[in-house]
């Protein structure tokens, strides 16, 4: 492949149709839902090979910062940079500050631009189209991957091949794009072949393609290389400035750039891929049992064909069902026909106008120290099971409207009420009283569990005056 090129893996979004599963604290590209790890490692894996790519670069949602950096270090994997947008802008801003970020160390350096919850079954495919692309790249080709449509599919775009690319074998211009296709127009475009799904993903030299977005949005590069220029440091992520990159447009890099450019060239490659863009998709590429049905979790069935059902935790029963869709979480559960869970989309956006917490958080909440879980609650209580992992320390921060009272279950506890510190053991107890500061911590080498019961009138976690922060969170 000669020279290294540098992967540059977004991992925004928050794949809502893929609810319940899915949620805006904890969004698809998070989850193992092809396999035992998440997309996203799935992602940083496929270009792990130091031989040919060097260590990625990531542009994250900052909510989610924590998340991105524990799952990287499950994988072993140390990345060249995390940037933290403030807000999400759509592609083109986060593949600008992306490109600018890198043509700090190498302004002719070669950027893969991937997404983080995409799946690529043949991943020596994948290698074999990267490098034909990158002879492209190489002599100034802004370069995107068309998947080998095997179906009329209607959720993609399309691309047509033109002519060859010379020199660059398996590389064509864009002869044009097309929007997303009903269905006789995507059966049409099989028929007449030259045409691939557009990917997503992108090859090209970071000054060839700054230079682009110079000419053509001129005001996504000065947003953006405003906010890389006053970013700040934070823990190991790079926060970029939030009033410069807001005022990037929010825009894809297809309308802003690829669409627009006549520097497009597209690699038709056929590698397995899947954008995992709705619970159909995920039974398409899903281990069927002889009745075809996907089943993950606690699953019984009777009787059941052709249908995805899977359980984040209690049992669930399937009989005479069909062609059906079932996820059931701890707080939710959906059900519909596999032909309509497009429709999961408009549910969420429906949820979210009600302000439903489902849309945003699971039952269990993840953060940096650990993560709690809401086990019941009622009129002015609440329980709750926390779990802070070795090393783990809570905010030292006080509640107005509510008291609390813990009881750990295992591991030790170092509690701190007022001026008061100790350590708690398994089966003891103590009471924070309202209005109280206090911390949590585990200075121990297992986890800690404890269960917690808030009383009081408000028991919303919007009620935390954050007095101190090892994470870097902001005082509220």
């Amino acid at each position: 492949m000669g020279e290294k090129i540098h992967p540059a893996i977004l991992s925004g979004g928050s794949g809502t149709r893929l609810w319940p599963l899915s949620r805006k604290a904890y969004p698809k590209h998070l989850l193992p839902l092809a396999g035992e790890r998440s997309l996203l490692q799935e992602t940083v894996l496929r270009v792990a090979d130091r031989a040919h790519f060097a260590p990625p670069l990531l542009v994250s949602n900052e909510e989610h910062r924590f998340l991105i950096g524990e799952q990287l270090q499950e994988i072993g994997a140390a990345p060249d940079a995390i940037l933290l947008e403030p807000m999400g802008r759509n592609t083109a801003p986060a593949v600008t500050v992306a490109a600018l970020a890198l043509a700090r160390a190498d302004k002719s350096a070669l950027m893969l631009v991937l997404p983080s919850d995409h799946v690529i079954a043949d991943r020596a495919g994948f290698v074999a189209a990267v490098e034909r692309a990158a002879v492209a790249a190489r002599g100034g080709a802004i370069v995107t991957f068309g998947i080998t449509p095997h179906t009329p599919e209607t959720g993609y775009g399309y691309i047509r091949a033109g002519e060859p690319v010379a020199g660059a074998p398996g590389c064509f211009k864009v002869g044009h794009f097309v929007e997303k296709p009903d269905l006789k127009q995507a059966e049409a475009l099989l028929a007449e072949g030259g045409y691939s799904w557009n990917s997503g993903m992108f090859l090209f030299r970071v000054d060839a393609f700054l230079a682009e977005v110079e000419r053509l949005a001129p005001e996504i590069l000065a947003a953006c290389r405003a906010a890389l220029e006053r970013s700040v440091k934070d823990l190991d992520f790079l926060r970029l400035a939030r009033d410069a990159f807001a005022e990037a447009p929010a825009i894809s890099i297809d309308y802003a750039i690829m669409e627009r450019t006549q520097a497009a060239v597209v690699v038709p490659a056929d590698i397995g891929w899947n954008d995992i863009g709705s619970w159909s998709a995920l039974w398409d590429i899903g281990r069927k049992d002889a009745n075809g049905n996907v089943l993950t979790g606690d699953v019984v069935t009777r009787d059941a064909h052709d249908s995805l059902i899977r359980s984040e935790g209690q049992l669930v029963v399937a009989v005479g069902v069909h062609d059906l869709v079932v996820v059931a979480t701890r707080d939710a559960v959906l059900l519909a026909p596999k032909d309509r869970v497009q429709e999961v989309k408009q549910i969420v956006e429906g949820l979210q106008s009600q302000g439903r917490t489902e849309v945003v958080l699971h039952a269990k909440v993840n953060r940096p120290w650990g993560s709690y879980q809401s086990i019941d609650g009622g009129a002015r209580f609440q329980v709750k099971r926390i779990t802070v992992k070795p090393g783990g320390r809570l905010s030292l921060q006080k509640h107005s409207k509510r008291a609390e009272h813990w009881v750990v279950v295992r591991g030790a506890a170092r509690v701190t009420i007022g001026e008061k510190s100790f350590t708690l053991n398994e089966n003891e107890s103590t009471y924070v009283p309202l209005g109280a500061t206090h911390r949590l911590e585990n200075a121990g080498a297992d986890p800690l569990d404890l269960i917690e019961v808030q009383t009081g009138s408000y028991l919303g976690e919007d009620d935390i005056v954050r007095l101190e922060d090892v994470y870097g969170r902001k005082k509220s």
